[in-house]
């Protein structure tokens, strides 16, 4: 039986033998690294870069002016997501699998937990380490994406992330903090961003 044949009788509901099962999932996680190696190093690397970016801007202006004000440029990281995400809802809509929305599905929860989380923290609602909150849900997400669709180095830099979020625990000088934080977001974000892209150029240029 072909792959399609096997995605109708999903579709209509029609139960399949244990083969045919883990043939559909192998499948689907297969379509899901293809999509990945064509593009899914970018969002990768602009929510990457965007908090890297913040957490200097933050770094920076606190440490120079002494201006509690500065913490603000944190919102410099949705505003760039959001822009990105905004201009991403032009091109059109692909095929989505199941562990495509997973993978979306997790995103999603862990985003907007991260966001809330934050502006609770701004809000002084809770008392609690905000970067190792931020770091640890974030870690936890990369961990999990990169198993569903087996993609070593995200697991990898989300295992990082997870040492890393539990070290601010124990850091008390805030230079160190801030760029512990940034230091995560390269190591599961950035790094792996880069290699989905490499990966990509590689895969489109001729032999």
């Amino acid at each position: 039986m072909t792959m399609k044949e096997e995605e109708k009788k999903v579709l209509r509901d029609v139960p399949l033998n244990e083969e045919e099962s883990m043939a559909l999932i192998a499948e689907m996680i297969r379509n899901t690294q293809r999509k990945m190696e064509r593009g899914a190093g970018t969002p990768m690397l602009v929510w990457g870069y965007a908090t890297v970016l913040a957490t200097l801007a933050v770094w920076a202006g606190v440490k120079f002016t002494n201006d509690p004000r500065m913490e603000y440029l944190w919102f410099l990281i949705p505003v760039i997501g959001l822009l990105w995400m905004l201009f991403q809802r032009r091109r059109p809509p692909e095929v989505r699998t199941y562990v495509d929305k997973v993978v979306s599905y997790i995103w999603i929860v862990m985003g907007w937990s991260g966001f809330i989380v934050s502006c609770l923290s701004f809000l002084g609602a809770i008392q609690a380490t905000i970067l190792f909150l931020i770091t640890l849900m974030m870690g936890q997400g990369s961990v999990i994406t990169g198993l569903v669709t087996r993609f070593r180095p995200l697991t990898i830099g989300g295992i990082v992330a997870l040492l890393l979020s539990f070290a601010l625990l124990h850091l008390t000088d805030i230079d160190l903090h801030l760029l512990t934080f940034a230091l995560a977001f390269v190591a599961m974000e950035i790094i792996p961003g880069h290699i989905l892209n490499r990966r990509a150029k590689k895969a489109c240029s001729p032999d």
